[in-house]
């Protein structure tokens, strides 16, 4: 299946995506990929809230998007591989037999899959700013996320 079409399947039945991206067998390319397509949707989610913020305060909006690019397209694909070794390491002190790769991919997944509301998030916070909106939209993606991750280990941790 498309990957657009597995990401909203996974909103209502993440454990049959992630048994469909575990059938296709251990590609540490293809988890990758997922975590850098879902860190490149975290950068341009956060587009409009710079915009925003640069238009109130009448500066440029490039002088932040450097920064961002940075955090979002380096340091935070650093950083999820070392959520997935403590939840990996975790798991595994609770008796779990779980392999990483797995545990990466669940986490990758769970990445790609929230992006429409990570987007939808970043549009609220652009358009109408920090507000009771924001933060519900910023719940709904929360929960989410945690979700798609929960139910994808679940799934991963079956075989």
């Amino acid at each position: 299946m498309a990957v657009s079409t597995d990401i909203f399947q996974s909103w209502r039945r993440p454990r049959v995506v992630m048994r469909r991206l575990l059938d296709m067998g251990q590609r540490e390319d293809r988890a990758l990929a997922f975590l850098m397509a879902g860190s490149f949707i975290a950068f341009v989610s956060q587009w409009p809230r710079l915009s925003r913020e640069a238009h109130l305060a009448g500066t440029d909006m490039g002088e932040a998007v450097g920064p961002l690019l940075v955090g979002t397209m380096i340091v935070g694909p650093l950083f999820y591989y070392l959520v997935s070794i403590v939840v990996w390491g975790g798991l595994r002190v609770f008796g779990s037999q779980i392999a990483a790769y797995r545990v990466r991919l669940a986490l990758f997944w769970a990445i790609l899959a929230s992006a429409p509301a990570m987007l939808l998030y970043g549009l609220t916070r652009g358009f109408i700013g920090q507000g009771p909106e924001a933060t519900l939209v910023g719940v709904v993606w929360a929960v989410g996320f945690l979700f798609i991750l929960i139910q994808s280990l679940r799934e991963a941790a079956t075989q």
